[in-house]
């Protein structure tokens, strides 16, 4: 049976699109509404830490009192809030945009933890291909959400914005129903080897390294390659789709991870590619402009987004009791790593 023929794998797949559709849409509407620069900058970080910070609670909430109502109600409640930053104007506007950061902190845990769940029961307990697909719908929401609301801006103007509201509801809705059993998440046998890794502080502490580094690579991949293009000469067109294929090549590698994390052991898996990732991303710094980029940088792309999912079923693995609380924990980790990281940026110039 496909993955994505399953109704509660498709609902959460699908939830996951439109809530980092809505994470995605607000850089253009906040530029839309003429903030500045730094007040764009203050915003995010805002909105950032009250997504990230907050993932671990929700996380423990949905491991006491099951995924049902945080996985769908987080879906209605990003569409109430956002239909309210577009409702109000000047500060209350901004502020609802920030309560509805909430409902991606509230999703994020649980839909990974379900994802988890479907695969195990699905895939004779292939975890981590599941999850790895369930991140990608998320990076189809990053990829069409800028799109969409640019064009919707230049068209509709804020009103026509009302449509992502509109096309969200159904499909918490949907969620809900799909998840009206509301089943707390299983706790993994501690005798099984293979579904259990030893809670050890040394552990952790690798993890959270490995996060940060994964977290660091491509967010600065993500800000710098289109100045770094630039300053190569290199037009609008060319800086632009580097960005793309750059993106384009960590949701290919995401599902290449997934893959590879079911076959053999993650730890290895994780290392190995955050280990040739450094080849491509330096390479890249020194060659100035060359066709080879366009090989660069997307395998850049695609070894540095290879560990996304791994990390997460690991953390799953490291608190067994709590997979949504651990799924929380290291999105949550990811995401503030995102915000509150140092860049180191060499220009040719």
């Amino acid at each position: 049976m496909s993955i994505f023929l399953d109704s509660i794998f498709s609902s959460i797949a699908l939830s996951h699109l439109m809530v980092d559709t809505f994470n995605s849409a607000r850089p253009v509407l906040l530029t839309y509404f003429g903030l500045s620069e730094s007040e764009i900058a203050i915003f995010t970080t805002i909105y950032i830490w009250a997504s990230a910070l907050t993932q671990p609670l929700f996380g423990w909430l949905s491991d006491k009192t099951g995924p049902r109502w945080l996985a769908g109600g987080s879906v209605l409640w990003m569409a109430i809030f956002f239909s309210g930053a577009l409702f109000f104007s000047g500060n209350i506007g901004l502020i609802c945009l920030v309560i509805a950061a909430f409902g991606s902190s509230g999703f994020h845990p649980v839909g990974a933890v379900q994802a988890t769940l479907r695969g195990r029961d699905l895939l004779a307990g292939k975890e981590t291909t599941p999850t790895a697909l369930f991140f990608m719908a998320g990076q189809i929401g990053h990829f069409i959400g800028p799109i969409m609301t640019g064009f919707i801006l230049a068209y509709y103007e804020t009103p026509g914005l009302y449509i992502l509201p509109i096309i969200s509801i159904p499909i918490g809705i949907s969620l809900l129903y799909q998840l009206r059993a509301n089943r707390p998440h299983p706790k993994v046998e501690k005798t099984s080897k293979n579904n259990h890794v030893e809670v050890s502080l040394t552990f952790i502490l690798v993890l959270a390294i490995v996060a940060a580094l994964q977290s660091w690579a491509q967010s600065n991949m993500v800000n710098l390659i289109p100045k770094y293009i630039k300053d190569l000469g290199q037009s609008a067109t060319v800086y632009g789709s580097m960005a793309g294929l750059f993106m384009g090549g960590s949701a290919l590698g995401n599902i290449l991870g997934g893959y590879l994390g079911d076959r053999y052991t993650k730890r290895f898996v994780a290392a190995g590619v955050l280990f040739l990732s450094a080849i491509p991303i330096y390479i890249s710094s020194l060659i100035g402009w060359s066709g080879w980029l366009y090989v660069l940088i997307p395998l850049a792309g695609a070894l540095t987004g290879a560990v996304h999912s791994i990390m997460v079923v690991l953390a799953q693995r490291i608190i067994p009791g709590s997979m949504a609380l651990a799924s929380g924990l290291v999105l949550g980790f990811i995401f503030f790593s995102r915000c509150a990281r140092f860049t180191v940026y060499r220009s040719s110039g």
